[in-house]
């Protein structure tokens, strides 16, 4: 059993286990009060005035305490986050990377920005761990660009992949989870899907470039398929010819 936990640590792509393997270190560690969540939660006036700018990433690895929430949320973090890389974002693993930072910048500014907005203020200063929606946002992303797979719900009823965020969100509504913290996922994810996948085809331009300075990071292999030059192939003979 632990050898094949180890061979399936192994296989993982190195985003997905370097995320996982974060998120997994410092939920057990707050759990364990070795690290303190005070320490790690998104602050604005602690990262303006104080410079901890630490808090701008670590928000996204702490998912509570471990519960049946935690256990969830790892599952769908391994399994869409690997589906992601090894699929869609196969050999490219700097885009797979900065369409995470993207998440996370979209993530972080809505907070801030409707941290200002009277009525909703308060929702958002509520939400101070982004873990959770970026995990989300990946589950999107993945059901936009397979949404004619069949899936099925704890057995209940099956639907199309198109459905699984609004499954998962009557879900998180159903046991009395913050229905904010899905619906931000969502919105991050449609806003990464539309501008990589839906606007290029539009305007024949693509605003998500990954920059040259992250694509320096990942040493990604890209695979090539060589045409030999003048080649040309034999005639058949003509009683083979004949015969066909």
């Amino acid at each position: 059993m632990a050898q094949a936990v180890e061979e399936w640590y192994k296989q993982m792509p190195i985003i997905t286990r370097s995320y996982l393997t974060a998120a997994i270190v410092t939920t057990i560690g707050c759990s364990l009060e070795i690290i303190s969540p005070y320490n790690l939660y998104l602050n604005p006036r602690l990262v303006v005035k104080h410079y901890q700018f630490w808090r701008l990433v670590t928000n996204f690895l702490y998912f509570r305490k471990m519960d049946l929430d935690f256990l969830f949320h790892m599952f769908f973090l391994a399994r869409y986050c690997k589906l992601l890389e090894e699929n869609s974002f196969r050999g490219r693993t700097a885009d797979f990377f900065y369409m995470l930072l993207f998440g996370a910048t979209v993530l972080t500014g809505i907070v801030l920005v409707g941290g200002t907005i009277p009525y909703v203020s308060e929702s958002f200063a509520k939400i101070i761990f982004l873990s959770n929606s970026l995990t989300f946002m990946m589950v999107y992303v993945w059901s936009k660009q397979n949404p004619y797979i069949h899936m099925s719900f704890l057995g209940l009823f099956t639907f199309t992949a198109a459905y699984l965020p609004w499954v998962l969100l009557g879900f998180s509504v159903l046991v009395g989870a913050s229905a904010w913290v899905d619906l931000l996922g969502m919105i991050a994810g449609h806003a990464y899907y539309f501008l990589e996948d839906v606007y290029p085809h539009m305007t024949g331009r693509r605003p998500l470039k990954t920059p040259s300075f992250i694509r320096a990071l990942f040493a990604d292999k890209t695979v090539v398929v060589a045409r030999p030059a003048n080649v040309r192939f034999a005639a058949p003979p003509v009683e083979e010819a004949q015969q066909n």
